[in-house]
């Protein structure tokens, strides 16, 4: 299971999402970033700190 958690990347922000697919967390972080905080131009070193932040999830018990 991978997440990414938006604050890590803009400070203050909430917003988490997980997807055991890593293209499926970028789709929905990259949307996420268009609607919640006005990205209209996603460049590639966006695209590239979402990736980096984007981590697996440990298992809950």
């Amino acid at each position: 299971m991978k997440t990414y958690h938006c604050g890590s990347l803009v400070p203050g922000c909430e917003w988490h999402t997980r997807h055991e697919e890593e293209a499926e967390v970028m789709r929905r972080a990259v949307e996420h970033m268009r609607e919640a905080h006005g990205e209209t131009n996603i460049r590639e070193t966006m695209v590239e700190a979402i990736r980096s932040r984007i981590a697996t999830a440990r298992n809950a018990a």
